[in-house]
């Protein structure tokens, strides 16, 4: 006896909350290895993981999967499947002719070595060790090509795998607005090194015990309106956030107790991200769409709260003094003019987690163009911490003193995220598209920062961002919500006038 289409609908919601519980139990798995697991299961987490990724990768890719997306896609367009199941096999039908190009073995294959691969880096990282580290780099950018191959594309590999972190993005619209965005930063750098008014910064460098560190970055979450009844904030030694659903959405943060800067900017980043997944809205839960609509969507948020909050004259004038109560003495002679332009200094520097505002792009765009020849066969894994090196010199005037300071710095290239680092660039236009947006609905931006009154500001991303998950595309949610495509102008726009302003050129 076949199924009404009710009971077909009912049937693929229950197969839906299948693969996020698995997606659950992996994510925190992935947690729990990136902050403070032990070191001696590596190997047996590696096997676990592996094989929890090819079940679900199983569930993704078989035959019932397959029937239910052709029966909902089918019948959506008479509009008898609602909406959310509706648009969520249009996601599924996606990764599942994603996933049906990779051989079964192949993918099991890769998952135990990029889960071993993120240990080897930590060691690579720590000792500077690049030639440890290149086996295991050269035989994940292998698969990282022969997934491009399976996946096709028409005009560069590197678009195949971009379709992961940002759909509907190619080589080409990225060159030109990168493009764009370099020239606009170039007489920004210029100006700003060679100014005669450099904030002076000694004493950001005072020890300030990590606890105390904790303390602040806790108040901060919370006055963001991060809800710690659906989350936390752990330590690791690579800074993120993981959604294990909206209700389990969980930080982490880098101490450094000669610069609290690294903590305090770094929470502020990973709770923009947070802040994302958990308003996602709950019709969304156990479906496809409970999820960022792409990374550079993702990272938009973080960057917003980041910079464009976090950075904010008027958030210091609110937060100084309680940044003082957790550093006895260290900011007592300091004034708060000369407390913000410290935090805002911009000169080049080695470390892409913590580039000041004005350069970080930089990085990014240093990245993509070693990742897209790299993927392109044009580049080879050995060539790395040269061209790294090269790539910094030419970029911010600057070369590393050793691999760990330079092509062994990121995590990602170690789980195979080839195609994620554009994001962060993106995500960075798309911030000031927003805060272009915003400024219209919320002229008193400034003294809700300096209130500590958040809530508006998180609630119109809410409306704006965060609830639709992947119900819109990224280019929707930047068209409905800044009125226009992907411009790199107002991010322009604004670093030049406050950088202008800060060092006065």
């Amino acid at each position: 006896m076949s199924k009404s289409i009710e009971q077909t609908e009912a049937a693929f919601q229950e197969h839906m909350k299948k693969i996020s519980s698995y997606e659950q139990a992996l994510g925190l798995m992935q947690w729990d290895a990136r902050t403070g697991a032990p070191r001696k299961g590596v190997d047996q987490r590696s096997e676990a993981i592996g094989t929890l990724s090819t079940e679900l990768f199983k569930l993704r890719t078989s035959p019932e999967t397959g029937e239910y997306l052709d029966t909902i896609l089918e019948n959506g367009a008479e509009k008898k499947i609602s909406e959310i199941s509706r648009l969520s096999a249009r996601e599924m039908k996606k990764e599942y002719d994603r996933f049906k190009k990779i051989p079964e073995n192949e993918f099991k294959e890769y998952s135990i070595l990029t889960s071993k691969t993120e240990s080897v880096w930590e060691d690579a990282k720590e000792n500077a060790d690049f030639e440890t580290f290149q086996p295991y780099l050269e035989k994940i950018v292998d698969f990282s090509r022969r997934f491009a191959d399976y996946w096709g594309y028409e005009k560069h590999p590197y678009d195949a795998l971009l379709e992961d972190y940002e759909p509907g993005m190619d080589v080409a619209t990225l060159d030109d607005v990168f493009s764009r965005l370099r020239q606009g930063l170039a007489p920004l750098v210029k100006g700003v090194t060679q100014s005669s008014h450099q904030p002076a910064t000694d004493f950001l460098f005072e020890h300030f015990p990590a606890e105390k560190q904790r303390s602040f970055s806790l108040d901060i979450l919370n006055q963001m309106t991060y809800d710690f009844d659906a989350g936390r904030l752990d330590k690791t030694v690579h800074p993120f956030a993981i959604g294990l659903n909206p209700n389990d959405v969980r930080v982490t943060t880098k101490y450094d107790e000669s610069d609290f800067r690294t903590a305090v900017f770094g929470t502020i980043h990973e709770g923009g991200h947070a802040l994302y997944e958990q308003n996602l809205s709950a019709k969304l839960i156990g479906t496809a769409l409970c999820d960022g609509a792409s990374m550079g969507i993702h990272e938009s948020q973080s960057l917003f709260w980041e910079n464009f909050v976090g950075r904010n004259y008027h958030f210091w004038e609110k937060n100084y003094e309680l940044l003082k109560s957790y550093a006895p003495g260290q900011f007592n002679d300091v004034p708060l003019d000369a407390f913000y332009k410290a935090i805002n200094e911009a000169k080049p520097s080695l470390i892409r987690i913590e580039a000041d505002e004005m350069t970080y792009a930089l990085h990014i765009i240093l990245r993509y163009e070693i990742e897209k020849d790299l993927i392109s066969g044009e580049v080879n894994v050995a060539d790395l911490p040269s061209l790294w090196n090269e790539k910094m010199d030419e970029y911010l005037g600057i070369v590393p003193p050793h691999n760990g300071k330079g092509v062994l710095q990121d995590v990602h290239w170690s789980f195979g995220a080839f195609g994620y680092f554009p994001s962060y660039a993106l995500g960075y236009i798309y911030a000031a598209q927003l805060k272009q947006a915003m400024n219209k609905d919320l002229p008193n931006f400034d003294e809700l920062c300096g209130s500590g009154e958040l809530s508006p500001i998180r609630e119109w991303l809410t409306n704006k961002v965060h609830q639709h998950g992947r119900k819109k595309q990224p280019v929707e949610i930047i068209q409905d919500a800044a009125g226009e495509g992907t411009n790199p102008e107002p991010l322009i726009q604004y670093l030049t006038d406050k950088y202008r302003s800060l060092y006065s050129f």
